[in-house]
């Protein structure tokens, strides 16, 4: 047997085991000493001493103590298998390594009791396992460490199948919402949710499970006591074997940071609306706009021309400058002036200067409290609810606006109103320069249109005047007309345009109009030499001004025939339309712009003028447009005239204003003189 036969002890029956794959060996006696081992058990633990007690061929460093187990073998006859033993050679050059085998300890008898050893090597297999159950223990302790992150962070915890039915929840849901576990699993937890966002909701999170991507969105929950808040949803998927096997989600409570975020985009919306406008109907007009639908769904405001300064018991007066609506709903016409009684609740509701907030029945809004056409709009669309904001401008109630709620969207909370006020206080500056302007304006218009008094009414000229204001400017212009009979029986038209656009160009014109007045009526002189007169005054009384004037002299039939005595300074020229259709300018008494020093005679012509005839003046806002050489303007004006020349002066200068194609951005003033049949 060699090395293994044994020292003579005639185990020879243990030669069979010499090739076997197994490891072998045979101790006897008490002290269980190595007498036999086969070539796979050397290969596995090294070439042992026979005679040596097997304990000292190997340390014990695990959970068994093999050396009791080899008594109890021995003393009983009862087998023992043991499964993946650890096993730590003594030999000097085994190191630290340590090796597992699955081996069964027997009684076996031959001359002397001993025990035989059948050992398999599963170090490799074992070390797999341990790996395996190392990666499954720390997923787990991932999983747990993970779980246990989101349930403490979170206020909402839940877990769906792969198909997006939710299957559990941490019950925070149904603490915040009050839904109870049957109505939120599945798809019922979308029940809670604000009905417009149910269906996108859904459809992200339709399209999220279709890609296997986690989920980020933010919707609104309706919370027991009723009232709407924002979350934060998020979930990711969880992967087993490259499929998602369930979803696992939380919710958070954002409303005071969404609200934050909401109030900073608000008040920068509408500081930039408020920056790109200038008059004050269409910078409130923008506010309102940045209203709806973040605040309300509906918005009016109402100009309060004279709130201060009205006397005392004195009706209030609003103008509708301004509304807005949501999507699908009517939009309150603008324009229009209501009256309130100084006790309404509208009037002490701006002598507070604090919003004001009414809930009612769907469609039924208090009737004294707000404008007769915010009341129809409120019935109209089943409103709900209404907040009455006065708005102060530099100290005064500059307008009202009232914003409105209706449906199941409730009513506007305490931090709605608040922020709809600081968009208003936001926007104080921008507002109280178009305030100004706005009042400014009023002011101007009124003297403008002061000073266009109606032509006179004569037996024998007919005389009509038209002024058409630009609907886009925000200034006032400076165009004007005039037309007044003199001593000696002639009738006087003018018409002129100053230079500017503004209060101080309004004044100017009122200067210049009546001066002119003044010289026509105190000297009767042609009118080149009345305009001179005018320009050297010009120098005194106004001598920043420029303008341009035509003023002439309608003269009665002096042989059988009336005439027109005319001079231009600087002015588009006269029409001269007879029957028929024939129309031409008068172009022979044309002079430099008045406000420039000018040292000669100013140029006066007389032609005659037929009968049925008309003279038209006019100012350059109807035929001037940009990039457009004047002669085609004026061109336009004779032609189109022209076939309006037999229709009566009303309606040649009403389809005038309407027909031809102006730019809209200037004003336009004119005056037509008709002469008799005969």
């Amino acid at each position: 047997m060699g090395g293994a036969g044994g020292g003579g002890m005639g185990w020879l029956a243990l030669e069979a085991f010499d090739p076997a794959p197994v490891a072998v060996a045979l101790t006897i006696g008490p002290e269980h000493r190595l007498v036999y081992t086969n070539l796979a058990f050397r290969a596995f633990v090294g070439d042992r001493p026979l005679g040596e007690p097997i304990g000292r061929a190997f340390t014990v460093t695990t959970k068994q103590d093999y050396g009791e187990l080899f008594d109890r073998v021995l003393a009983t006859g009862e087998p023992v298998s043991l499964a993946e033993a650890p096993v730590k050679p003594a030999a000097a050059d085994a190191g630290d390594a340590e090796r597992y085998f699955s081996f069964t300890l027997s009684r076996f008898t031959h001359e002397r009791p001993g025990v035989l050893v059948v050992a398999v090597d599963v170090t490799e297999q074992a070390a797999a396992v341990r790996r395996a159950d190392r990666a499954t223990e720390e997923q787990r302790r991932s999983r747990r460490r993970f779980e246990s992150l989101v349930w403490i962070n979170a206020q909402v915890v839940w877990v769906s199948d792969a198909a997006g039915n939710v299957i559990e929840s941490s019950g925070g849901w149904e603490r915040i919402t009050g839904q109870s576990r049957e109505e939120f699993l599945g798809e019922g937890w979308t029940l809670a949710l604000h009905p417009d966002d149910r269906e996108p909701t859904l459809r992200s999170w339709d399209q999220t499970r279709r890609r296997a991507r986690p989920w980020s969105y933010v919707y609104r929950v309706r919370t027991r006591d009723g009232e709407y808040r924002h979350f934060d949803v998020r979930a990711a998927p969880v992967v087993e074997g490259g499929a998602v096997v369930e979803w696992i989600g939380t919710c958070f409570d954002i409303e005071l940071e969404w609200r934050e975020r909401q109030r900073r985009r608000l008040l920068d919306r509408a500081a930039a609306a408020a920056a790109e406008q200038t008059a004050l109907s269409e910078m409130f007009a923008a506010l309102a706009e940045v209203l709806v639908p973040t605040l309300a769904d509906g918005c009016g405001v109402h100009l309060l021309p004279d709130f201060g300064d009205r006397p005392a018991g004195a009706p209030i007066i609003t103008r509708r400058v301004a509304t807005a609506a949501g999507s699908g709903l009517l939009r309150q016409p603008t324009g229009g002036e209501e009256r309130f009684a100084p006790g309404s609740g509208f009037a002490r509701a701006l002598e507070r200067r604090r919003p004001l907030q009414r809930t009612f029945p769907p469609g039924r809004p208090p009737t004294d409290l707000l404008p007769k056409s915010t009341t129809d709009w409120l019935t109209a669309t089943d409103a709900t609810n209404v907040v009455l904001m006065p708005v102060v401008v530099d100290g005064a109630v500059a307008a009202a606006v009232t914003a409105a709620r209706r449906g199941d969207r409730g009513p506007m909370s305490r931090d709605d109103v608040a922020l709809m006020r600081q968009i208003f206080e936001h926007t104080h500056d921008a507002l109280s320069g178009a305030v100004r302007f706005h009042r400014t304006q009023q002011v101007a218009l009124a003297l403008q249109h002061g000073l266009l008094a109606e032509p006179p009414e004569l037996s024998d000229l007919r005389i009509v005047a038209r002024y058409m204001a630009s609907p886009t400017a925000a200034e006032v212009g400076g165009d004007w007309y005039d037309s007044f009979v003199l001593p000696d029986g002639a009738t006087v038209v003018a018409i002129g345009d100053v230079a500017g656009h503004d209060l101080a160009a309004a004044v100017e014109m009122s200067q210049l109009r009546n001066m002119l007045r003044v010289l026509t009526a105190d000297r009767l002189a042609p009118p080149g030499e009345i305009l001179r007169r005018l320009n050297n005054a010009m120098e005194t009384v106004a001598p920043e001004a420029t303008a341009t004037c035509i003023l002439a002299r309608v003269e009665g039939p002096d042989h059988g025939r009336w005439q027109v005595n005319y001079s231009v300074a600087g002015h588009p020229p006269p029409l001269l339309v007879t029957p028929g259709g024939d129309g031409h300018f008068l172009h022979e008494a044309t002079n430099p712009l008045l406000g420039f020093p000018f040292d000669q005679l100013y140029r006066s012509s007389t032609v005659p003028l037929p009968p049925s005839s008309t003279l038209l003046l006019y100012t350059d806002g109807l035929v001037e447009h940009p990039g457009e050489h004047l002669d085609t303007g004026l061109d336009r004006l004779r032609r189109h005239a022209a076939t309006l020349a037999d229709r009566p002066l009303e309606h040649l200068c009403d389809d005038l204003l309407k027909d031809l194609p102006t730019t809209g951005t200037d004003d336009i003033a004119l005056i037509a003189v008709r002469t008799p049949d005969s």
